[in-house]
């Protein structure tokens, strides 16, 4: 038995105890393990979860709030699920965030895996937004489906197969429900390749520079300081849990889906308002959907853009600059995303992608330039 196991242990251990890691990686660096610790929460009480859920347009809203009340600690369980999707999010932008940074594009087969494990939360948290059959569930469903129409010849035939009917329906929740728990099994995977080539290729570092001969163990350096940054992670999350579990959602969701009631001002989740007012920037149906995807997409040409003599942007004080601008402006984007389409906000949402955009344009030949400066 000793000897069936053992490769499988001496991946684990060159893993988590013997990876050579270099010594100067920053706090930065935490957000891969928290993001594991985020989809391991989330695949434990979404299973909870999925124990005392009907997908039924007649039952689900009515089991998830008797299940409240009936169910042993399953408010609980879902009061984690909802806020750690959120957590879970705010981990992958901040991952991405330090990525885009200090040039871990670079290494062109983790970053490409990690934007496809990128989209497929973001849809995986999209099914599950669905799920409780709210308001905001039915006509967020009906909003973002119906955007496939936009696709020439082939976009009405798609939009009836996602529905599974003329109309988003019990066929329609069965399918989501279905595929929102398997996504996250798929996202484990992916996880996996991701750590794979990671280890295969070696970390960055915030120098840029190469690292190859000043490392340490993972075990116990990092080890330690991955469980400090869990405790600094989780415990706001149990705060928010515990003392203000619907803070982040929207009221609209706990009433009943009505089709024939549109709420006034129909919203995603918070995570999605940035590429939600890129969607509404766009007059032309079709163009605000190319633009919505490649404004995730876009991340995929960060490996091929004209690389700099210098790892990443910290010597770089005009790429810097640019960089910290583009959080403003996602920040922005997010506070758009969440007004009425009106005036001054479409307007300001308008400017506001142009803005997006033009970052991943400019950094490149900015950085190139100060590089010739230099």
């Amino acid at each position: 038995k000793a000897s069936r196991f053992s490769p499988l242990m001496s991946v684990v251990r060159h893993t988590v105890i013997t990876l050579p890691t270099p010594v100067n990686i920053s706090t930065w660096w935490n957000f891969g393990s928290l993001l594991g610790v985020c989809l391991a929460i989330q695949i434990f009480s979404g299973l909870v979860l999925s124990l005392h859920f009907t997908a039924h347009t007649d039952l689900s809203f009515y089991v998830v709030i008797q299940s409240f009340g009936d169910v042993y600690y399953n408010w609980w369980f879902r009061a984690l699920h909802a806020n750690g999707a959120s957590f879970f999010f705010i981990g992958l932008y901040l991952h991405v965030a330090r990525g885009m940074y200090y040039g871990s594009y670079v290494f062109k087969e983790v970053w490409s895996v990690g934007v496809v494990i990128l989209l497929l939360v973001m849809a995986s948290a999209f099914l599950g937004y669905v799920l409780p059959w709210g308001q905001m569930s039915f006509w967020g469903a009906t909003v973002i489906t119906s955007l496939f129409s936009a696709l020439p010849i082939i976009g009405g035939d798609v939009v009836i197969w996602l529905w599974g009917g003329f109309s988003v329906d019990n066929a329609t929740l069965t399918r989501f429900f279905g595929l929102h728990f398997l996504l996250p099994f798929t996202v484990a995977g992916l996880a996996g390749l991701h750590l794979f080539f990671l280890h295969d290729q070696g970390s960055s570092n915030p120098l840029g520079v190469s690292s190859d001969y000043n490392k340490v163990v993972f075990h116990h350096y990092y080890v330690l300081k991955d469980l400090v940054g869990v405790c600094f992670f989780v415990g706001p999350l149990l705060g928010l849990v515990y003392f203000n579990p619907w803070l982040l959602g929207d009221p609209e969701n706990f009433i009943e889906g009505n089709p024939l009631v549109t709420p006034h001002h129909i919203q995603p989740e918070w995570y999605f308002l940035f590429a939600y007012a890129i969607l509404r920037a766009v007059p032309n149906k079709l163009g605000g959907v190319v633009a919505l995807a490649v404004a995730v997409l876009i991340l995929l040409y960060m490996p091929f853009s004209p690389q700099t003599a210098i790892k990443g942007l910290s010597f770089y004080p005009w790429g810097k600059a640019l960089f910290f601008s583009l959080v403003g402006v996602f920040i922005l984007l997010t506070w758009a995303g969440a007004k009425p389409v009106e005036e001054p906000y479409v307007v300001v949402s308008q400017v506001l992608s142009f803005l997006y955009f033009s970052y991943f344009l400019l950094i490149g030949p900015l950085t190139r330039i100060q590089d010739k400066l230099l």
